[in-house]
């Protein structure tokens, strides 16, 4: 995807992370209505009644052993929503999603109950390294990646200790409408605390550009730092979260 938009203004990276302010006035490409800083999602909107028998689990390729088939179930999760329902152009094998990005440097977090995934969320340092690999924003932005556009952050792309990326955050349809909200909003909690466990002082990643009507509601918002641009049908934008006032 060839795209030439170019800002008239511009973030350095130091004014940007950790504080989210920039140093100069926003220019015309900005939306002062998107001016929003990260805060802590509410655990009193979490309803307990719903969320009783649900689990959290926090994978890494240590772990993965101690949680028999849940690893396997959550890739063919991932599969069922990101290839069968969404036809984004990933890789499967045996019924299962995977990239080149799950490598044991990064953390899976999933939601399951009475052993079903209900959700997942991956996390990866920025200082990650596969092959001619990084993680996925990076490797946007240094073009080997083609199906996201190389514009894809405003700045140069952070290569730090503190910053982690968020991928693939999925609920899965066997999820009630009635049950979503809080699902959802249970399994954001759980990816920031484990990426505050981890170290993480901001998570970046990119999310649908109605993140936005529906994260306010659970009191999470998010700095874009970047474009909006369309894949596959879908009208994406790169944000950036504060772990901050997270209190694990």
């Amino acid at each position: 995807m060839n795209r030439t938009w170019s800002p008239s203004w511009a973030i350095p990276r130091a004014s940007l992370l950790p504080t989210l302010e920039p140093s100069e006035p926003y220019g015309r490409h900005y939306d002062e209505r998107q001016r929003v800083t990260s805060s802590r999602p509410r655990d009193d909107k979490l309803d307990n009644k719903t969320i009783r028998h649900v689990r959290s689990v926090t994978m890494s390729s240590r772990n993965i052993h101690e949680y028999g088939e849940l690893f396997a179930k959550y890739l063919e999760a991932r599969k069922a929503i990101f290839l069968d329902k969404l036809g984004w152009h990933v890789s499967e094998a045996d019924g299962m999603e995977f990239d080149q990005y799950d490598t044991p440097q990064c953390r899976w977090i999933i939601l399951h109950e009475y052993g079903e995934v209900l959700g997942g969320a991956r996390l990866m340092p920025t200082t990650a390294r596969c092959g001619i690999y990084s993680y996925m924003l990076r490797d946007a932005q240094k073009g080997i990646l083609p199906d996201l556009p190389r514009d894809v952050l405003f700045f140069e792309a952070p290569v730090e200790h503190s910053v982690w990326e968020a991928t693939r955050f999925f609920i899965t349809d066997d999820v009630s409408a009635k049950r979503r909200f809080t699902i959802r909003h249970l399994l954001f909690n759980k990816m920031i605390e484990a990426g505050v466990a981890h170290g993480a002082t901001h998570i970046l990643g990119i999310v649908p550009y109605l993140w936005m009507r529906w994260s306010r509601p659970m009191g999470v918002t998010a700095t874009p730092i970047g474009a909006k641009f369309e894949i596959d049908g879908t009208q994406s934008q790169a944000v950036l979260f504060s772990t901050g006032t997270y209190e694990a």
